[in-house]
């Protein structure tokens, strides 16, 4: 978010000489210098999260053979009446491979999946018709043009630094919005931008864009930094911490008795946030019964499963190893009805069943921020809200091109004018500098521009002096 900035350093609607004058001029600098870190992956963010948002609907478009099954009303409608098992011998008949889980239809009309291990390691989701369990076709894990735009804007794409540059992109944004709104708050005579003024081809007609725009939608720029933030590499990982360690987020005392793996919830199904490192329990026989029983079937467990309750579209995870477990999963955009059950695979008896209300009061309020990010919690409204949300934060980032390109001197970068008291900085670093106590990452980067600003202020100086 910017503001209506000065012309051109000393330009008419330039602030005074003084105290405050100085803070314009800091509050400016930063901006900018926000601006240039912050905007690019912004952009980037607004452009993928947008189409993120309608990810079901593309997939089912895009992937209409695999996921669409014509004919039917009913998720099991049809003469034929295949089952689970029918699903994965045709899965493994046509794909080798070890089975990973298995998720029938979400909806009427759509199909079932089957997901694999194949011999050189790889995983594969296979689809079919539930009714006579022929295969439609299949794909690797995670490859369906909704998984693709998800790590688009997970910021994958450069590795494993991913999680580190969510950390301090969420940071930069929170303070170009903050300094952005200073930049614009009316003071003395100046009332502030409330229309957009001049014609495109001028440089106040795309300041007032920007300005309006940034007005418009830097709330809930904000609201989407901070709610991204379960997803960086430090802070995440501390804030997760921090409300798993105690009744806060998931409740240890499901696990009480229980003997755990070393596996994690998210390493064999799609987990919750709050949930992803939740341990897996072991199939143990119950105290004083000694175990003589085969493992169950998979035609076996299903029903099981079924009685259960759990929302349409539920995963059963299959388990990983002799003492592995079965785990039911679903989590829809109805925050109530998510649940995790994990089943003893030789007697199906249910070991752990996580439901929402046994979240914490962290968890409850960290995964209703996620599901709003998602667009899933006001359901159309939430999804079309933030499309617009979206398509204006591209226009703001691109309103700022034009505005710093007619601004800048010829030639220069164009940062602006530096204060002209020494130490008029130290107020703004101060808050700064608190800020990435709570997200390092971001703190180190404001240290580093801080040490970059100083040279920059000392070039500027012996140029000045020079002159």
């Amino acid at each position: 978010m910017a503001a209506a900035a000065p012309s051109a350093p000393g330009g008419a609607d330039s602030p005074a000489p003084t105290r405050q004058g100085d803070l314009y001029r800091v509050v400016w600098r930063w901006h900018f210098y926000a601006g240039l870190l912050a905007l690019p992956w912004v952009l980037w963010l607004a452009l993928t999260g947008g189409l993120y948002l309608f990810h079901q609907a593309l997939d089912d478009r895009f992937h209409a053979d695999l996921m669409r099954v014509p004919g039917t009303t009913a998720p099991h409608d049809g003469a034929a009446s295949a089952g689970p098992a029918d699903w994965v011998r045709a899965a493994q008949q046509a794909h080798p491979g070890t089975l990973l889980g298995v998720t029938g239809p979400t909806a009427p009309g759509q199909s079932a999946r089957v997901e694999l291990k194949t011999a050189d390691g790889a995983k594969r989701w296979v689809y079919l018709d539930p009714r006579d369990a022929r295969v439609l076709g299949a794909l690797p894990e995670r490859s369906t043009l909704g998984w693709t735009l998800r790590r688009l804007h997970s910021l994958k794409l450069v590795g494993p630094w991913a999680r580190a540059l969510i950390e301090i992109t969420a940071g930069w944004t929170v303070l170009l919005v903050l300094t952005g709104l200073y930049l614009w708050w009316p003071r003395g005579r100046r009332q502030g931008v409330w229309s957009v003024r001049g014609r495109p081809g001028q440089r106040v007609f795309w300041r007032d864009l920007h300005a309006l725009t940034g007005l418009g939608v830097g709330g809930v720029l904000l609201l989407l930094a901070l709610t991204g933030l379960p997803w960086s590499v430090f802070l995440g990982a501390q804030i997760n911490q921090w409300a798993n360690s105690s009744h806060w987020g998931y409740p240890s005392g499901l696990r009480v008795n229980l003997p755990l793996s070393t596996e994690r919830l998210a390493d064999v199904t799609e987990a919750s946030w709050s949930t992803s490192l939740a341990q897996l329990p072991q199939s143990a026989p119950a105290p004083g019964v000694e175990r003589l029983l085969p493992p169950l079937t998979l035609d076996q467990l299903w029903p099981r499963v079924e009685v259960l309750g759990l929302a349409p579209g539920w995963h059963l995870s299959a388990p990983r190893g002799p003492s592995g477990v079965w785990t039911a999963s679903v989590y829809p955009a109805d925050l109530a009805q998510q649940r995790v059950v994990h089943l003893d695979a030789y007697d199906g008896r249910v070991l752990i069943d996580m439901r929402w209300s046994d979240y914490g009061a962290a968890a409850r309020a960290l995964e209703w921020g996620i599901n709003v990010h998602l667009g899933q919690e006001f359901g159309a409204v939430n999804r079309w809200g933030l499309a617009a949300v979206c398509a204006l934060t591209v226009l703001l980032c691109l309103a700022a091109l034009p505005m710093w390109w007619w601004r800048r001197p010829r030639g220069q970068l164009g940062v602006p004018p530096r204060p002209r008291t020494p130490g008029a900085t130290l107020g703004l670093a101060g808050l700064m500098l608190l800020g990435g106590v709570l997200m390092p990452l971001t703190g180190l980067s404001v240290l580093l521009m801080m040490g970059l600003d100083g040279l920059w202020l000392r070039r500027e100086r012996a140029q000045a002096s020079g002159a």
